[in-house]
Parts: structure tokens; C-alpha cells; sequence
């Protein structure tokens, strides 16, 4: 039940006790965080380990509380203080914490009354609401309390089955705050909505947004040649029930949250889901060295992993890491991720690092994580999906053993690994692609995975995108002041004959034919295909292989490459298509009525599908039913790695039937309208793809 119907079912709240000039009352102790009802706010914060707390009021934008209430020890019940303040105008004021407790570092407790603590459950955190520029005054972490009262109208969230699913990966401020955007309000969840008619014509079901709540973009701030280097992705929370303001269009001051209410409502009707990369590994304390602002005074043992000495582990790779199976990390991650499906529809959810999430409070993996399991059963979260990003930083790599309860799907880390190896023409993959394009069934048992398991991706927010991946051998990250030595090193990428950009024609003919293999692979294959915003129109980050920092040109998308490369846009707007169009791509069927098995993997001779490590040719059929069961869907998808033309066996159709080209990459013009008909036999151009579908 809502706090405010708890309030409205003529209940009458009076004053029991005046304290630093307020009148106050006990609170709803099960409600977290700051909430506005009738005549006050509702204050409720708990530690284990706390003797005292103090709740501070501020004046907006100010460091020096203008009241402080200590809670009266009856206002605790256990180890919750809560306290209902009357008389406060939610627009007037923002709030914070000070606890006072023991003080033993050994044992990870570390406790400072002179410490302005922010609330875990805050919907909203004051200060940086202009992205890039701390503010003069209020220096200090501090919450606003948010006015839930956006209306949704009738919308209702697309429910889009997992094998229809195409996901864009975005950065919510790299997205359009390039001049070359042409948006009002760029780098903004409003620029976002600004290019709904062009996610549409791409034809994406889901976008998958790189972090959104509240960071410091601020918080590693650094001159590197001349450049200002940020905390640009945002993997390092500060508060996990709020968006980050540096991505409204305007500010919203105690209406955090509707212009991202806004854009998520938007999507959804015209078919497109939302899903929020999270961040539950780790957050922006960091470690011994880090700022103290939030947890470390709350319960610093409960809420990260401590070695036995009292230090912080740091499997995330950012200095600390969450005790995500602790009952009460865990409470607050769940009752975090039904917030955000409840109050902003979110569709789905990508756990950042989160094999971190199955790692017990010594560190060790867990067969049987308890936090998974929660949220793979919770009534709330029934119908999100849950992406996980099965590995840490810690050497955890649980791609296909990932606890899953038939609930969680896995970004499959081999599929890009294999495909970029096959793809580039690398001997002895030719398997292993077969493998990923059908399924990897070899990886996800489907009697225990079910057939939607793979995230399948061969670029992400992490790595070269797509025309770096083609354009260059080795990672240029100099700009990111390490002298290259961030970043991954393997990359598997190719650059066709020369470093970087060239004028050459033939290379950069050949970059752009094994761009749109690459596409139409990704989208011919089974599982769930995910890609990188701008891959679509080849844009670039110029070698820069980790450009978490990089706030300028080479992270913002270029939006002049679309006319540039427009081709290329339309290819993958076609393969789009295609997929849609071709049920038995996503999906098995019932039988074609031919006796065709639903899938099937071919050389360069028909079902011959036993590969040796010289074989750079793989042939994957699909064959059923169409969705209305009235006709047959019969479709081949052929790859060629080598650098020669090969001479392929095709499979023979019914009497009457023939292969017809849809898709050859190595013309220029890629989608094939001409009435290309083959029978038995074709010829595959070197390091091309084609796709055929039986008529």
C-alpha cells in the first residue's frame, strides 16, 4: 500500500513531540527513504550498528543545515529510526543523515558523527544538475524528496517476447549531444525522444541505456593534453533509486525523474522497451581512500565485502564491492530494482559485473546465490527481464553456468569472441561460429536455459565499435592518459591492409562488406541480437577502445556519418526487417512440411556439416512454419571468411521450389532486388555473406 493511502484512509497523524522547532511524530518504519504525505514528510533510515541519528535540513543549494532533529531513542524500533516531520514543503528543503556508533576499523566499522551522510533510498540527489560543473555551493551529497504524481495515461509496456527482442545499446548524453544531432536538448533523455521516428525507422525493439542513476561524472576529473577527462560512462554509483540530473533537458527540481517518465512512456508505445544498465558491483566510495558520503556511515561491514583486516575486496575493479548477498544489501537492491519497474515502467535490467552478485560475504562464488534467486522469483519483477554480464573483474567467468532459474539471459561474451575470430577469416573457428549462430547450444543446455539464453553481440559500450573493429589493429587509447595501457589488448579486430583511416578504395570497400557481415550475421543468428548505437552508420571512436572518460567527439555519436554512410543504415534497417519478417530466424516452429529439420549447418558440400580447422565457409538453413502456420519459412544464410571465391552446394528443394538471393554483401548494393534465382549451386565471393530464402 502507498504511504499516501496509508495516510488517506481517514487516519488523523497529530504532533506527539516538538524537536528543534518541529512538530514530529514515530514514522512508517517499513517505508525507506524520505516520502511527502499529508501535512509532513516520512524520514525512515536504518543501521545495524548506529547509536544516534541525526536528520539535517538544508536550505536548497546550501552546506550548513538550518535545522537539526535528533531522533528520540523511542523513535527507533530495532535497528529503524524513523519520524514524521509536519509542516515541511518538500520544494523548500533537502535533507541528509549523520550517524554517530563505534569506531573499529579492523572490523570494518567506521563510524563519524561529523560525516553528512546521504540517504541510500534518495529519489533524488542535489548538486551537479548541470552536466560537467560543480556547483559553488552545496558540497555535500544531499536528497531532495520526489512528488510521484506522472501520468501514464493508459500505456502499457510492450511485453515484447525475448525472441523478438533487438536491443541498441546507448549512451543517454553520447547519443545526440553532438551538434550533428539537430536536437533541442542534446545529450538529454529528451534528445532521446527528439530521434524517435529514427529508432523506429531502424526498426529496434529495446534500447538498453548505459547508466542512468546518479553519478559524478566529476569524480575522476583530470587534464590530459589539453582534454577534460570525465567519469563519462557513469559505472560508479552515488544513489541507486535516483536518475541522474545531468541527463534532464531542464531541471526538475522535486519532479526528478518525468522527463525520463517521459521519454520510457513514449518508447513503450510505440513498441520499444527500456532497459537500465545497472550497477549493483560496486559504488562511488571506492575504497580506504575513497570519499565517505553514504554507506561507508550507514553500515560499512554490512554493505561491502571486507577482508578479514577490514579492507575493501575489490572483485569489481573500482576500489570496492557490494555484499550483494547480505540480507540487507540484498532487501535494498530488490526493493531498488521494484522502484524502478513500478515507478518508471522499466522493461528490463543489465547487471553490470554480475557474477559480483553471486559471490558470498567471504568473496566465494555461491551455487545458489540467494539474490539472483529473489529476483528471478519476485512477483514484481515477474516480467522484466534480467540481462546479466556474466563475469567480474575478479576472474569470475560464468558465461552458460550463470545461476539462471530459466529467468536470467547472459550477454554471450564467446559469441563475440568466436565471431569476431570467424568473421575476420581466423583458422579452425569455423565450429565454433556454427555453434553461436545457431544457438550455442553448446553453451546453454535449453532443457535447463530454454532456447532465449544468449544475448548475442559482437560490439558493445565496451571495445572498438563496429568500423573501428575493421579499422584498426591495435587500440589507440593514448588519449586517455595511461599511455595505452588501458583497455583490452585482444581484440580481434582487422585492419584490412592499413592503420586507421585511409583513402583507399579497396580497403574501404572491403571494411564495409565485412561491417555488413557482421550485421547481417549477428541478425541470421539465434538468441537475442544486441548491437552498439551508430554501428548502423559506421561511427567511429578513432581506435579508442575504452572511452569510459571521453566526453567529446570521440564517444558522441556523429549523426553526419548517417548521410555519409547511408547504405550501410539501410542495410542494417533491412536485416532488421529480415529478421522480423522470418520467424524461423528467432524461433523454432513447427515442421516444414518438406521434413527439413528446424536447423541445419552446411560446408561447402550440403549437410556435410563436420569442419576442419582450414574451413572458412559455414552454410546455417532455417526451416518451419510461418507465424500463421499457412506456409512454409525456409531460409540459408551463407558465410565466406576466405579470401577466395568458394563454390557451395546448396541444399535441394521440393520439385518446383528455388533459392532466391536476398543478400549478397559483396555488391556494392548489398540487398539484391533483382530476381536472382539459384537451384543446386553458387558462387560465394571472398570474405562475402549471402542469404538466400527458398521460393
Amino acid at each position: 500500500m502507498d504511504i499516501n493511502q496509508k495516510t488517506n484512509q481517514k487516519i488523523h497523524l497529530v504532533p506527539l513531540d516538538h524537536i528543534s522547532g518541529f512538530d514530529v511524530r514515530p514514522g512508517f518504519y517499513e517505508i525507506d527513504g524520505a516520502t511527502a504525505i499529508p501535512g509532513g514528510v516520512n524520514f525512515t533510515i536504518h543501521s545495524n550498528q548506529a547509536t544516534s541519528c541525526e536528520l539535517l535540513l538544508f536550505h536548497r543549494m546550501e552546506d550548513e543545515p538550518y535545522a537539526v532533529l535528533k531522533f528520540p531513542e523511542h523513535y527507533r524500533i530495532g535497528n529503524v529510526y524513523s519520524m514524521i516531520v509536519f509542516q515541511l514543503n518538500i520544494e523548500e528543503f533537502e535533507y541528509a543523515y549523520r550517524l554517530d556508533g563505534p569506531y573499529d576499523p579492523k572490523k570494518g566499522i567506521i563510524f563519524d558523527k561529523t560525516k553528512i551522510l546521504l540517504d541510500p533510498y534518495a529519489k533524488a540527489v542535489t548538486g551537479q544538475s548541470v552536466w560537467g560543473q560543480k556547483p559553488t555551493k552545496g558540497n555535500h551529497y544531499k536528497a531532495r524528496v520526489v512528488k510521484n504524481d506522472f501520468d501514464w495515461g493508459n500505456c502499457k509496456q510492450p511485453l515484447t517476447p525475448m525472441e523478438d527482442l533487438i536491443i541498441y545499446e546507448m549512451h543517454v548524453r553520447g547519443f545526440t549531444n553532438d551538434e550533428s544531432s539537430k536536437v533541442e536538448f542534446p545529450g538529454t533523455f529528451a534528445g532521446i525522444k527528439e530521434k524517435l521516428p529514427y529508432l523506429k525507422e531502424l526498426g529496434i525493439t529495446a534500447v538498453e541505456l548505459m547508466p542512468i542513476f546518479e553519478f559524478d561524472e566529476l569524480s575522476d576529473k583530470r587534464e590530459v593534453d589539453g582534454n577534460t577527462l570525465l567519469n563519462y560512462w557513469g559505472y560508479n554509483t552515488i544513489s541507486f533509486f535516483a536518475p541522474n540530473t545531468g541527463y534532464c533537458g531542464k531541471t526538475e527540481y522535486n519532479r526528478e525523474g518525468n522527463e525520463l517518465k517521459s521519454l520510457i512512456k513514449e518508447l513503450n508505445e510505440n513498441g520499444i522497451e527500456v532497459f537500465l544498465d545497472v550497477v549493483f558491483n560496486h559504488t562511488a566510495e571506492g575504497n580506504e581512500n575513497g570519499p565517505f558520503f553514504s554507506f561507508k556511515g550507514i553500515d560499512n561491514n554490512i554493505y561491502y565485502l571486507l577482508t578479514p583486516e577490514g579492507y575493501y575486496y575489490n572483485f569489481s575493479g573500482c576500489g570496492n564491492t557490494l555484499n550483494c548477498n547480505h540480507p540487507i544489501v540484498q532487501q535494498m537492491i530488490l526493493e531498488c530494482l521494484r522502484y524502478w519497474v513500478i515507478t518508471y515502467r522499466v522493461d528490463g535490467f543489465r547487471f553490470d559485473l554480475a557474477s559480483i552478485l553471486g559471490r558470498n560475504e567471504d568473496g566465494s562464488p555461491m551455487s545458489k546465490p540467494p539474490l539472483l534467486q529473489s529476483l528471478a522469483f519476485d512477483p514484481i519483477l515477474g516480467k522484466v527481464k534480467l540481462i546479466a554480464e556474466a563475469w567480474d573483474a575478479g576472474g569470475l567467468y560464468q558465461v552458460g553456468t550463470f545461476p539462471a532459474w530459466n529467468r536470467w539471459v547472459e550477454w554471450n561474451g564467446r559469441y563475440r569472441d568466436d565471431m569476431r575470430s570467424f568473421l575476420k577469416g581466423d583458422y579452425g573457428k569455423a565450429q565454433a561460429a556454427a555453434n553461436r549462430i545457431t544457438g550455442s547450444l553448446d553453451i546453454y543446455c535449453p532443457e535447463y536455459r530454454g532456447h532465449n539464453a544468449s544475448v548475442n553481440f559482437i560490439t558493445c559500450h565496451d571495445g572498438f565499435t563496429l568500423h573501428d573493429l575493421y579499422t584498426y589493429n591495435e587500440k589507440h587509447n593514448e588519449g586517455n592518459g595511461w599511455n595505452n595501457t588501458d583497455g583490452s589488448n585482444d581484440n580481434l579486430s582487422w585492419n584490412c591492409g592499413a592503420e586507421g583511416e585511409t583513402e583507399n578504395p579497396e580497403i574501404l570497400r572491403l571494411r564495409k562488406r565485412l561491417i555488413k557481415n557482421a550485421c547481417a550475421v549477428l541478425m541470421c543468428s539465434r538468441g537475442i541480437p544486441m548491437f552498439l548505437a551508430g554501428d548502423e552508420f559506421e561511427n567511429t571512436q578513432y581506435g579508442n577502445n575504452n572511452a569510459y572518460c571521453q566526453d567529446n567527439r570521440i564517444s558522441w555519436l556523429d549523426w553526419d556519418l548517417l548521410k555519409k554512410n547511408k547504405e550501410t543504415f539501410s542495410f542494417f534497417k533491412y536485416m532488421i526487417g529480415l529478421r522480423k519478417k522470418y520467424r524461423v530466424i528467432r524461433t523454432q516452429t513447427n515442421q516444414c512440411t518438406n521434413g527439413f529439420p528446424d536447423v541445419s549447418v552446411h560446408g561447402v558440400q550440403a549437410w556435410n556439416g563436420d569442419f576442419s580447422g582450414n574451413d572458412h565457409y559455414v552454410g546455417v538453413m532455417y526451416a518451419g512454419r510461418s507465424a500463421d502456420d499457412t506456409k512454409n519459412e525456409i531460409l540459408y544464410l551463407g558465410i565466406n571468411t576466405y579470401w577466395e571465391m568458394q563454390k557451395v552446394e546448396l541444399p535441394e528443394l521440393p520439385t518446383g521450389m528455388c533459392w532466391k538471393v536476398l543478400v549478397d554483401t559483396y555488391q556494392e548494393k548489398s540487398i539484391v532486388k533483382d530476381s536472382i534465382q539459384l537451384y543446386r549451386e553458387m558462387e560465394i565471393q571472398p570474405r562475402s555473406v549471402m542469404i538466400l530464402a527458398a521460393l
